[in-house]
């Protein structure tokens, strides 16, 4: 009888939110083409902070869902409810994706990133990779979790790419990525260090506009996580926790 149950899973703020979409548009509640409150209303009524509003919104937008038009505000798209319902349900599942799965993706963005940011970057773009890497060196010299200023450089990398696909689907997995290095435990004193110099090469190429060393270096600094994900992953399908 006991593998008739199964595990009991929290789900996040984004996750309910979604959820409440969903059952407000299979109710009929809110139909195609409705309006939805403003982030502000939304966060005050449902008791959680703006940023999971926004978060919850951009990823259904993101996927059609929802759509923002100029002087109107977010409105539900007019699509059928079936295809309303299927789509949410994959974004549901998207939020459920395995920490191997989403450093997978990652690397295939972010080594495709580099190699973009060589040929197309401008002067802004190395200016702001630069204040990226400043702001990570402040917080390990400083022996503070650097994880939020590794992630900012990774982003203005897709920044500088000059594809606003690539970097829309970096800031969807970016969150989930960020939650599953503090459960891990993926960085400490001696990785943050050498993160840093290996930002600094990935930037020299960049500079240099050596697209191919700069994406070889991009995959070479995420080899280390890749195979901690793997690692991870293995140890999670036979039910040992991670420390």
């Amino acid at each position: 009888m006991l593998e008739n149950f199964t595990p009991l899973t929290h789900e996040s703020p984004v996750d309910k939110i979604i959820i409440q979409i969903r059952s407000l548009i299979t109710s009929g509640q809110i139909k195609p083409g409705d309006k939805l409150p403003s982030e502000r209303k939304l966060a005050e009524k449902l008791g959680v902070g703006r940023t999971h509003v926004r978060d919850a919104i951009s990823k259904l937008e993101f996927y059609g869902i929802l759509k923002t038009l100029p002087q109107s505000g977010t409105v539900v798209a007019g699509i059928g409810l079936v295809a309303l319902e299927g789509l949410i349900t994959d974004v549901l599942k998207l939020e459920k994706s395995d920490f191997a799965s989403l450093v997978e993706t990652r690397v295939i963005l972010e080594t495709q990133a580099a190699k973009l940011a060589a040929t197309r970057r401008t002067d802004n773009d190395i200016e702001e990779i630069k204040k990226a890497i400043s702001a990570y060196e402040i917080k390990i010299k400083n022996k503070q979790s650097a994880v939020e200023e590794d992630l900012m450089f990774h982003l203005k990398i897709a920044e500088a790419s000059k594809n606003s696909v690539l970097k829309s689907l970096m800031l969807i997995i970016t969150p989930d990525i960020v939650k599953n290095y503090i459960t891990y435990k993926v960085c400490d004193e001696q990785t943050e260090f050498k993160a840093f110099h290996e930002h600094q090469k990935i930037l020299d190429f960049i500079i240099k506009k050596d697209s191919e060393a700069a994406s070889a270096m991009m995959r070479e600094h995420l080899n280390g996580v890749l195979n901690f994900s793997t690692e991870t992953k293995s140890i999670n399908n036979i039910g040992i926790n991670p420390v």
